[in-house]
C-alpha cells in the first residue's frame, strides 16, 4: 500500500495549495486502489472507490489499462463491487475513450454471453476512438456471422455515434468578460513561465490571468447560471503569439463545460471573442475543443466624406465603438441565423464564419477529434458492409474557379488532398483533408500532446508521416527539478511512439536541445510538404507549415492527416537594392511596415498565407522571413525558391540529417535515412526537370500583392512594444516598426539577447566580426549591458568552432555553457558581459530565464508580449524591443540604442547584403 500512502501524502500537499487530488495515470496506484476496494473492512475503501470512479485518467494510460481490466471482471461476475453494478461498469467504460476500454468492450461484445454482448455492443456504438486492430476485429467477427459485430458496424455506417448526439442549441446566451484591451497573447491565458504545470490541468488553471480575474469569472457564472462566459479581447485579436492548447484548456476550465463526470478538470466548449477576431492558430485550438470563436467587429474605422479611413496624428485609423462588450454585458448568439444580438434580440454583427457546417459539427461532437475519427470509422464500416455511407457529415466545401491558376499553397493542398475526386482542382476557400508529411512536438507542450495521444488511444505514429521530431529546446536553458521530472518521461513516451527525440531515453546519445523550428526546417525535404508543429513558429522555408495546438499535433501524429480550409494568399516581392549596411532582419521588419502603409493600416497578412518570392536565399536565411510571419498574424508562409537554391538547401538538410544519424538518433523505422532518400529523390526530380521547384501559376489569384521597396530601407528597423502608448490596444503588437533614429541614440538598453529561431549561423559570424571591429577601433570590448547569446543549434556551434568564430566569442565571454554540468537554476541577475548559453530558446521562451523586471531588452527574438521576455515592476514596464543582430550587439556595448554613425562604423567589413532577397524581374 506504499504507493497509495504516497498518493495520500501528495493529496495533503495539494490541499495546502487549494488543489484537489491529482488525476491518476499510474496503473500500479490503481492496482493498490482496487485491492482496497476489494477489502470490505478497509478504512480507505470509500476514498479508494471515489478515486477509481472519478479520478482515474482514461485512454491508454497504464491506469486506464488496470481500470478497464477490473471493470471487465465486474461485468463478467469475477469481482463483486456493490457500488459498481454491471450497468454502471459499462457506463464507466463508455467514458474511457479508447484503447484498453475498447479492447474490453470488444472482448465482451464478441464473447459467449449474449446478454452482456448486446450491452457491450450498445456501448461500442457510442465510441469512435477505434484503430485498425479494433476495426479488423469487428470486420472479422462480422464475416464469421457475429450479429453483434454486424449491428455495431451498421451503426457506425450510419454514424449514430454522431447523429444521436444533441444538436447545438439554436440560441446561446453569453455574458462578457474583458480579458484585456488590445491583442491578447496566449501568455496571458497560459504563461510560458508556468509551462512545467500544463499537464496538471487544475494547477495550471490557477495561472490564467490573475486570481482577481478568476474570481470575477466565477462571480459572473454565479450571477448568470443560464449563460456562458465569453472572454473578450477588446480592441484587439484574441490568442496571438501561439496556439497554446493550455490557454484554451484554461479558458475551458474556468468557463466551459465538463467533458465527463468521471474525468476531472477536462472541460470543453469555451467561448472567446475579439474585436479583430481570433488569431488563426488559436482559432484552430478553439475548434479542437468544440468551442466558439467570434469576430466581434465592435470597433470600426471612422471614415471621411471620401470613404477613406480618418487617421490620427500617429497615422493610425480612428475607431468608433459600434456596440459595447464591457464586462457583464449580456449578448445572444443566434446560432440558427448566425447572428450576434444584444439581450433584446437586436442584431449586432454577422457571425457566420464562427458557425460553418464543419465548426457546428465540432461543437455538436465536443471536439474536432470526434469528427476526424468518426469519418474514418463510418467509411470503414460502410466498405466492410458493402453499403453506401449515408451523407451524415457536412460535405467539404469545394471551390473550383475555371481558368484560374493555382497559388503555391493551393498546389500543395491539391497535391496532398485526401478524398477529392481525381482530376478535381480546388482553390482557396475549399475545405480539404490533407496528409501531413512532417510533425513537430516541442517540450513544453509535448506533455499535453502525450496526454492527447493517450486520450485518443493512439499507441504508434501513423505510417503516413514521413518524419516527426520531439524537441528539448524550450527547457534547454535550465536543467532544473521540473525539467528533470517532466522531460525524460516525455522523451520516453515519444520515442516509443515513433518520433525522433532530442534526448535518448536510454542515454546513448548526447541530449540535443536545438530549436525545434530549425530541426523541422532541416528534416523537411520536399517543397510540396505539409508540416504541423506544436508551436506558432512552425514556419518552414520549404513546404507549407502550420503552427498548431498540442491536440492537433497529436491528431497529425496518430492519423497522418489534418483538415482545414485552403487559405487565401498574399504575394510578397521585392524591388530596389539593399544598402550595404542593412541587415536582412531590417527587410523583415520593413515588410510589415510597408504592408501596413500600403493598405491604410489594415493587416492583409492576418489569417492568410504569405507567399514570399525570396528564391535566392538558402533555407536557413529564408526561414528568418517565414519565421517572422507568425508575428505578422499570417496563418503560414510559402517560400518560392529557385531550382539551384532549393537543391543547395536540400543538400544542407541531408548533411544535417546525417549528423543526427551519426549521433545515434535514428530509430528502428529508419526515419532519418528515409528522409535522406526522399531528399535525393526530390533533387533528382529538380535536376531532371521532371518536377522543378514549386512556383505558382502565372494566372494565380491573390488576395493582395505587396511589393517591398528595398530602396526605402535606409536605417535599422526596430519592432517596439510601445508600452506607454495612450491607446492600450496599440501596445504589445508587432505593428509598431520604428527606425533606429527615432530613439536619438539615447534610449537605455539594460540587456541584449541574440538567439531564438530568428537567427542562423550568419548572425553568429556577424557577432564575432563586430566584436573584432570594436576591439580594433576601441582597443578592447566592454559591455555596458549584458549580452545573452544562445545559438539555435549545436551544428552552428560545431561549425563556428571549426571556422574559428567560437574562439572569438569565447574570448569575450564571461560564461560558456557546459553540457556536462548544465545550469540547475535560472539566473536572477546578469552582469555586464557576454553569456554563451546552451543552444535552445532561452529568453525567447520566458519559461525558465527572464530579464530582470522592468528592463529594456533589445533582442533578435520574436516575442515582445507583456511579461514574456521581461516582466513589469510597479515603477516601470518591461520592454522587449526586436532588432537585427548588429543593433543588439551595439546596444549592449553602448548600453543604449546606437546612432547611425555608430552603427555604420560597427558593421564595416561585414557583408550583410549577401542575404539580400531577389528583386522582381
Amino acid at each position: 500500500m506504499s504507493i497509495y500512502l504516497d498518493y495520500l501524502a501528495e493529496i495533503d500537499s495539494r490541499q495546502t495549495q487549494g488543489l484537489a487530488p491529482k488525476p491518476i495515470d499510474d496503473g500500479a496506484l490503481v492496482a493498490e486502489i482496487i485491492t482496497l476496494i476489494r477489502d470490505a473492512g478497509s478504512e480507505h475503501r470509500a476514498d479508494a472507490l471515489k478515486f477509481f470512479i472519478y479520478n482515474t485518467l482514461p485512454g491508454t494510460t497504464s491506469a486506464a489499462v488496470v481500470k478497464a481490466a477490473f471493470l471487465k471482471q465486474i461485468i463478467q461476475g469475477e469481482a463483486i463491487v456493490p457500488e459498481i453494478p454491471v450497468a454502471f461498469a459499462f457506463e464507466l467504460l463508455s467514458h474511457m475513450k479508447g484503447g484498453p476500454s475498447i479492447a474490453v468492450l470488444l472482448d465482451i461484445a464478441l464473447g459467449d454471453d449474449a446478454t452482456l454482448a448486446t450491452q457491450a455492443g450498445d456501448v461500442l456504438k457510442t465510441q469512435f476512438f477505434l484503430y485498425d486492430a479494433d476495426m479488423f476485429r469487428l470486420r472479422d467477427a462480422h464475416a464469421a456471422g457475429n450479429a453483434v459485430a454486424t449491428g455495431v458496424l451498421e451503426s457506425y455506417a450510419k454514424a449514430e455515434f454522431f447523429t444521436k448526439l444533441p444538436d447545438v442549441e439554436d440560441e446561446i446566451k453569453v455574458v462578457t468578460f474583458i480579458a484585456g484591451e488590445g491583442d491578447i497573447s496566449t501568455d496571458l491565458l497560459s504563461p510560458g513561465n508556468q509551462a512545467h504545470s500544463r499537464s496538471d490541468r487544475e494547477l495550471h488553471g490557477l495561472c490564467m490571468m490573475t486570481p482577481q480575474a478568476q474570481q470575477e469569472i466565477v462571480a459572473l457564472k454565479a450571477q448568470h447560471p443560464d449563460k456562458r462566459v465569453m472572454l473578450v479581447a477588446e480592441k484587439g485579436t484574441m490568442g496571438v503569439g501561439s496556439s497554446r492548447m493550455s490557454g484554451v484548456n484554461n479558458v475551458a476550465l474556468w468557463t466551459g463545460k465538463q467533458s465527463s463526470p468521471y474525468v476531472p478538470f477536462v472541460n470543453y466548449a469555451p467561448v472567446v471573442g475579439g474585436t479583430n477576431g481570433i488569431s488563426p492558430i488559436f482559432a484552430t485550438t478553439v475548434d479542437v475543443t468544440g468551442g466558439i470563436g467570434i469576430n466581434l467587429k465592435n470597433w470600426v474605422k471612422m471614415t471621411g466624406p471620401d470613404g477613406k479611413a480618418i487617421l490620427n496624428n500617429d497615422g493610425n485609423p480612428v475607431l468608433e465603438e459600434k456596440f459595447s462588450v464591457e464586462t457583464g454585458t449580456v449578448l445572444k448568439i443566434d446560432v440558427k441565423n448566425k447572428k450576434l444580438t444584444d439581450e433584446a434580440g437586436n442584431e449586432l454583427v454577422d457571425v457566420a464564419a464562427a458557425f460553418t457546417p464543419q465548426k457546428m459539427e465540432f461543437m455538436k461532437a465536443g471536439s474536432s477529434y470526434a469528427i476526424v475519427f468518426g469519418k474514418k470509422l463510418q467509411t470503414f464500416a460502410a466498405e466492410t458492409l458493402g453499403v453506401e455511407a449515408p451523407l451524415v457529415f457536412a460535405p467539404n466545401k469545394e471551390i473550383t474557379v475555371e481558368g484560374q491558376g493555382l497559388t503555391a499553397v493551393e498546389k500543395i493542398f491539391n497535391r496532398n488532398a485526401v478524398g477529392v475526386a481525381p482530376g478535381k482542382v480546388l482553390h482557396a476557400g475549399s475545405d480539404v483533408r490533407v496528409t501531413v508529411n512532417i510533425v513537430g512536438s516541442q517540450d513544453t507542450t509535448g506533455l499535453m500532446t502525450a496526454q492527447e495521444l493517450e486520450a485518443m488511444a493512439a499507441t504508434v505514429i501513423s505510417p503516413l508521416v514521413d518524419g516527426a521530431y520531439q524537441s528539448g529546446c524550450h527547457t534547454a536553458s535550465v536543467w532544473d527539478k521540473k525539467a528533470q521530472a517532466n522531460i525524460p518521461k516525455l522523451m520516453s513516451f515519444m520515442n516509443n511512439f515513433g518520433l525522433i527525440t532530442a534526448r535518448d531515453p536510454k542515454g546513448r546519445y548526447h541530449a540535443m536541445t536545438d530549436v525545434i523550428h530549425k530541426v523541422l526546417n532541416d528534416i523537411t525535404v520536399d517543397d510540396w510538404a505539409i508540416i504541423i508543429g506544436g508551436d506558432s513558429h512552425t514556419r518552414m522555408s520549404k513546404g507549407v507549415a502550420f503552427g498548431a495546438d498540442s491536440g492537433t499535433v497529436a491528431l497529425a501524429l496518430a492519423t497522418g492527416e489534418a483538415t482545414m480550409p485552403i487559405p487565401q494568399s498574399v504575394k510578397v516581392t521585392f524591388k530596389g537594392k539593399m544598402l550595404p549596411y542593412m541587415d536582412f532582419r531590417d527587410v523583415v521588419h520593413a515588410t510589415q511596415a510597408q504592408m501596413l502603409a500600403q493598405f491604410g493600416g489594415e493587416n492583409v497578412f492576418q489569417g492568410r498565407i504569405i507567399e514570399v518570392h525570396i528564391g535566392t536565399l538558402l533555407a536557413d536565411q529564408a526561414f528568418t522571413f517565414t519565421d517572422w510571419t507568425a508575428e505578422m498574424k499570417a496563418k503560414a508562409s510559402i517560400c518560392i525558391s529557385e531550382n539551384e537554391t532549393l537543391i543547395q538547401s536540400l543538400e544542407i538538410a541531408k548533411s544535417r540529417i546525417q549528423i543526427m544519424i551519426d549521433k545515434g538518433m535514428e530509430n528502428a523505422a529508419g526515419t532519418l535515412k528515409g528522409l535522406i532518400g526522399k531528399a535525393d529523390a526530390r533533387i533528382g526530380e529538380i535536376r531532371s526537370g521532371v518536377k522543378p521547384a514549386l512556383v505558382p501559376d502565372p494566372n494565380a489569384q491573390y488576395f493582395a500583392e505587396v511589393v517591398v521597396d528595398l530602396d526605402l530601407i535606409d536605417e535599422p528597423m526596430i519592432a517596439d512594444p510601445d508600452v506607454n502608448n495612450a491607446d492600450v490596444s496599440k501596445r504589445y503588437t508587432h505593428d509598431t516598426i520604428r527606425p533606429v533614429s527615432y530613439y536619438g541614440g539615447t534610449k537605455k538598453v539594460d540587456l541584449g539577447f541574440i538567439g531564438s529561431c530568428m537567427v542562423h549561423k550568419g548572425d553568429m559570424k556577424i557577432l564575432a566580426q563586430m566584436l573584432k571591429n570594436v576591439e580594433a577601433t576601441q582597443g578592447k570590448v566592454e559591455f555596458k549591458a549584458p549580452l545573452v547569446v544562445a545559438p539555435p543549434t549545436y551544428n552552428i556551434v560545431d561549425e563556428l568552432k571549426a571556422e574559428g568564430d567560437w574562439d572569438v566569442l569565447r574570448k569575450y565571454a564571461g560564461f560558456e555553457f557546459d553540457d556536462v554540468a548544465p545550469k540547475g537554476a535560472a539566473r536572477t541577475s546578469y552582469e555586464n558581459m557576454l553569456y554563451l548559453e546552451r543552444p535552445g530558446c532561452n529568453l525567447c521562451m520566458g519559461n525558465q530565464e527572464k530579464a530582470a523586471k522592468g528592463d529594456t531588452v533589445m533582442a533578435t527574438s520574436t516575442r515582445l508580449f507583456q511579461g514574456r521576455v521581461v516582466e513589469d515592476t510597479a515603477e516601470k514596464k518591461g520592454e522587449s524591443l526586436l532588432a537585427s543582430t548588429p543593433v543588439v550587439v551595439l546596444s549592449t556595448i553602448l548600453g543604449r540604442t546606437p546612432n547611425m554613425d555608430e552603427y555604420k562604423s560597427a558593421v564595416v567589413g561585414i557583408d550583410l547584403t549577401k542575404f539580400a532577397p531577389p528583386v522582381a524581374h
